[in-house]
């Protein structure tokens, strides 16, 4: 399927409303794949993602991507802006320090997705030069001219996202991660039913920035370790560092991957809430399905499995198909909290 927002963005390109010179060097920010960046043939092309679905699809295409770019001076800076209003300003003024001057910072998002905020933000910060619509997609664009950069607000914005302490101190988080500055309702609810007799090496299946895996470690004392499977690498580093108190007292891995793809193994239990919106508003049952399948490939025999999700989602015959015992052990708040048992010998 097209990625709209992608197509949109690279139309100023495609139309000649922008030229770029020769050996242009082009930078992606939040870079995601789709056919039309490959029929774009940028000459030099770095691409910056730390969000490993996307990752791994420019990677599968050919590209060449890092979770962090430090290097500059670029003469077009390619950005989608994400929904986090912190985090997207502080991409927008990224974008900005990245390009050289003279050069080109090209942005899109769609029309229910912030894009008129994102436009009118990147023209206080650094002016706008253009732009158009196509897609129920927005793509505008400004010529960096370090003059006309409003260097107070460009600082401001770059620090949005920055990492620090939230929850009184309890944990440390930024702006763009999942539930980043509160302990999200259905985590809670899933922490509050794990039993303390958990034993052996766990994984957590989307472990934002720690909080399920801090609950099973402090409570659960026959925890001999932990595999922390995430991925935004943003959250994973976080995570790593709200861990940090049992590092040399258990067993503890990051693991920057998509699920989906399949987990290592075995373990003696796995507890997840797995995300369903990926890429935008739409629920994605297919993601949680996916997370469902690893946990039952990665467990040994009898293993256990905890997780919880949206009381709506259908996730029940997926847990059928690959668990021997399905059990509901909570519904509360519009969340739900599943038992199952891996089958004998499987």
């Amino acid at each position: 399927m097209a990625d709209p927002v992608l197509k949109t963005l690279l139309l100023p390109l495609e139309t000649g409303t922008i030229e770029l010179p020769a050996g242009a060097k082009t930078l992606f920010l939040r870079a995601r794949m789709d056919q039309s960046l490959k029929d774009a043939a940028f000459e030099m092309l770095t691409c910056e993602q730390s969000f490993a679905p996307d990752r791994d699809a420019l990677e599968r295409a050919g590209f060449s991507v890092k979770p962090e770019v430090t290097d500059g001076d670029f003469d077009l800076v390619l950005i989608l802006p994400t929904r986090q209003k912190q985090e997207a300003r502080a991409l927008l003024a990224r974008a900005v320090q990245k390009a050289k001057p003279g050069g080109i910072v090209l942005a899109c998002a769609a029309n229910t997705e912030g894009a008129k905020t994102a436009e009118s933000d990147l023209k206080k910060l650094a002016g706008l030069e253009g732009n158009m619509s196509k897609n129920k997609c927005r793509v505008f664009w400004t010529v960096v001219q370090p003059e006309a950069v409003d260097g107070e607000l460009l600082s401001e914005w770059s620090a949005l996202d920055a990492e620090r302490d939230v929850l009184d101190g309890a944990y440390r988080s930024r702006p763009g991660v999942f539930a980043w500055d509160r302990i999200d309702p259905a985590s809670q609810l899933l922490a509050d039913r794990l039993p303390e007799t958990l034993s052996g090496k766990g994984a957590d299946l989307g472990a934002g920035f720690g909080f399920l895996s801090r609950t099973v470690l402090q409570r659960c004392p026959k925890v001999t370790g932990m595999d922390l499977y995430e991925a935004e690498k943003r959250a994973l580093d976080l995570a790593e560092k709200n861990l940090a108190e049992f590092r040399g007292k258990r067993q503890l891995n990051g693991i920057w991957s998509d699920v989906t793809r399949g987990i290592e193994g075995p373990y003696d239990f796995i507890v997840s809430n797995p995300p369903f919106h990926q890429g935008g508003k739409a629920d994605r049952a297919d993601v949680g399905q996916g997370f469902i399948r690893a946990a039952a490939s990665g467990l040994r025999s009898g293993g256990l499995f905890y997780m919880v999700a949206n009381r709506h989602l259908p996730y029940e015959q997926t847990l059928r198909d690959v668990f021997d015992h399905v059990e509901m052990i909570a519904d509360e708040g519009g969340y739900k909290v599943i038992k199952a048992i891996k089958r004998k010998g499987k």
